[in-house]
């Protein structure tokens, strides 16, 4: 799809057809910067999706933008059109090399990770990566920056981008379905979804199934909620955090960056809401870093609602969006 110079964000959501769970999904990950993969059959809309994210996002601040321009203009990428005001969306085909990901050359500029810093950086067909290329991931997603090492010279560059992610279930496409997968299903499936390493995947907060609409649903008349309604809820609860962090630690944070004792004085949970939490983890074989996750999905949801306490179904919504077991998403 091709938009023109007129047509704007809120206007194009006609196009998405059905979804409600991936937007959702979308919604909270845009509220709290975490990081989302999507898994779904080829023409299930992922790539679609994950263009809208940069329209419900709030916008730039004045330290934001200097930061962006300041990377862009040392990977020799500022162009003629002054400033970088806009959230940068960062699309990264599956061939890119580990140094047009992280950086480097003769002398280290900047790569993907970093030109998305401040923005998203999105990765199709993620398995199809190199491992090695996408391990390069992990350490950045914690720290928020990326160290590169070079004969002649060693930088420290800025990476705190959101990663969204998309994915066949197999190589095929269509597992799951009896009219279109292969013979090899679910064997595939397994093999496929393993090229993607367990550490990676767990720092992956949201993990959304997104389904293919139906030639039926095409008609249909009624898109749901514009851009433009998203985005006014995702930044009251962008709003909320930053007030919430400058008041406890003096300087702002995203729910999606909480950590040790950030985490436990912005989503204390009472009783029953831990009791429910702790019982879903030992079933659903939580790691640590996974039970924290769903922790700060919860506080996200809180925010998006303008509530104060996490409850029970804020921690549910959020076991929801993590997987179960490696075989299936």
């Amino acid at each position: 799809m091709t938009l023109t110079p007129k047509q704007t964000v809120a206007e194009v959501d006609k196009y998405i057809i059905g979804q409600a769970m991936a937007k959702r999904a979308l919604e909270i990950a845009a509220a709290g910067g975490h990081a989302m993969l999507m898994v779904g059959q080829p023409g299930s809309g992922k790539t679609m999706l994950a263009k809208r994210l940069p329209g419900i996002l709030p916008d730039m601040t004045a330290a934001e933008v200097l930061d962006s321009s300041m990377i862009y203009s040392i990977a020799g990428k500022m162009g003629t059109g002054g400033l970088i005001t806009t959230r940068p969306f960062r699309p990264v085909h599956h061939s890119a090399s580990s140094v047009a990901l992280a950086g480097g050359g003769t002398n280290a500029t900047p790569g993907e990770i970093s030109l998305a810093h401040n923005g998203i950086l999105f990765l199709d067909e993620l398995p199809e990566f190199s491992r090695a290329t996408l391990e390069i991931l992990r350490q950045p997603m914690e720290s928020g920056e990326i160290l590169i090492s070079r004969a002649k010279q060693n930088a420290i560059y800025p990476a705190r981008f959101q990663l969204i992610a998309a994915m066949n279930p197999c190589p095929c496409g269509y597992l799951g379905n009896p009219k279109l997968s292969c013979t090899k299903a679910p064997r595939c499936a397994e093999a496929y979804q393993n090229k993607i390493s367990g550490p990676l995947l767990d720092r992956i907060d949201l993990h959304v199934e997104v389904d293919a609409p139906t030639p039926w649903q095409t008609n249909e008349t009624s898109r749901g909620e514009s851009s433009a309604t998203v985005r006014a809820r995702v930044t009251a609860a962008r709003e909320i955090q930053t007030e919430r962090s400058m008041k406890l630690f003096g300087h702002e944070i995203l729910n999606a960056h909480l950590d040790g004792k950030f985490l436990d004085a912005t989503a204390p949970l009472d009783h029953d809401t831990i009791t429910l939490l702790n019982t879903a983890a030992e079933k659903m074989g939580l790691s640590v870093r996974g039970y924290n996750r769903v922790k700060r999905i919860a506080r996200t949801i809180a925010d998006l609602a303008g509530r104060e306490n996490i409850i029970a179904n804020d921690i549910a919504e959020a076991l929801s969006y993590r997987p179960i077991n490696r075989g299936k998403f």
